[in-house]
């Protein structure tokens, strides 16, 4: 006899590792993510305005109501003197202004003082819409020093 011994046939180690479930399981969740994706839209429906952007160049004068810090309001109309008036005549002055101009380009604005509570403002817009006036502006001051 010889001294070789001949050694069984092992099976020799793999070193691959099988991917197939994985594969599955990734196409099952895309499926499903595909499936929810358009149910999650968490959103409402709005209708939001369409603008140009560009400044007003007006060949009217604008009529600006001014609140002041206790809740007065002040009415100046054709870049006149500013006058103090109730709200009773404020509806008053501002719907005969309405009526005697196009509502289309006639132009209101409100600028309210910054240390004002936020009241009067909205009393004042609920007045102009009462008189008639379909758009107001609203008047704001940039911060010195921003550009």
């Amino acid at each position: 006899m010889s001294g070789t011994i001949r050694r069984p046939n092992k099976r020799k180690l793999k070193a691959d590792i099988n991917v197939v479930p994985y594969i599955d399981v990734m196409l099952v969740l895309l499926i499903i993510f595909m499936v929810t994706a358009p149910l999650l839209t968490l959103g409402v429906d709005v209708d939001l305005p369409k603008s140009n952007a560009k400044s007003s160049n007006t060949k009217t004068d604008p009529v600006v109501v001014q609140v002041d810090e206790a809740g007065n309001f002040f009415l100046t109309v054709k870049a006149g003197n500013k006058e103090a008036v109730t709200a009773q005549d404020l509806a008053a002055k501002v719907g005969a202004i309405v009526k005697q101009n196009d509502k289309e380009k006639l132009q209101v604005y409100i600028a309210g003082d910054g240390r004002a509570n936020y009241q009067p403002v909205m009393d004042a817009m609920n007045i102009l819409q009462s008189a008639g006036v379909e758009k107001v502006s609203l008047i704001s001051q940039p911060e010195k020093g921003r550009k």
